[in-house]
């Protein structure tokens, strides 16, 4: 159990340095208003992972199987996404200035939601734990074990999540990439649209 469970750790940790939708938000939240709305964020995102990771531990393998309930996990995903990659392009415009710290304050309430949000409706989210803890439902691996694998996962989203705030917010890395943040913004925005249109096209295929 103890091989198995480093295997299935292993692998979700590989999957959380490969960036995605959460990390481009999670950036563009630390660097445009500091440290504390990206930890919100960060949060956000641990949350919609742990919701996950529960009804994985619930049956979601079965669920998924459903044709039904993956189409609507894409429908969704790709209309967040669309919109999400609209919200950054408009931000481009007007990029914040990072000084700005009265702004940034009136939007914390909303961190930790569009983080949540952000995690909760990308579909791969919850199609990769299905498939991770499906492999541990096949191997025959003890729910208490299955448990500590997911509690292992949450704790690895939130460190990971809280140290990529914690250095996009850093004060010399605010300043350096101040100048650059209307650019980051178009680019994930075009990431963000491609995702999106990646989700439509599984959709209507």
């Amino acid at each position: 159990m103890l091989e198995l469970f480093l295997l299935v750790a292993g692998a979700h940790f590989l999957a959380l340095l490969s960036p995605g939708p959460d990390f481009f938000l999670l950036v563009r939240q630390s660097l445009a208003a500091g440290r504390r709305r990206g930890y919100l964020t960060a949060l956000g995102i641990a949350a919609a992972n742990g919701v996950y990771i529960l009804m994985a531990l619930a049956g979601l393998q079965g669920l998924a199987r459903h044709a039904g309930f993956s189409r609507w996990l894409l429908v969704s995903g790709a209309v967040y996404l669309a919109w999400l990659g609209w919200a950054f392009w408009r931000a481009a415009a007007a990029p914040a200035s990072l000084a700005d710290s009265a702004a940034a304050s009136s939007h914390e309430r909303n961190a930790w939601l569009a983080g949540f949000l952000s995690g909760a409706l990308n579909p791969k989210n919850a199609l990769f734990y299905a498939t991770l803890f499906g492999l541990l439902c096949a191997r025959g691996m003890a729910l208490a074990w299955q448990a500590a694998c997911g509690a292992w996962m949450l704790l690895a989203v939130l460190l990971w999540d809280g140290l990529v705030a914690w250095a996009a917010g850093h004060p010399t890395v605010m300043r350096r990439f101040a100048a650059q943040l209307g650019r980051l913004h178009r680019a994930a925005a075009v990431f963000m649209w491609l995702a999106s249109g990646s989700l439509a096209w599984q959709w209507l295929a």
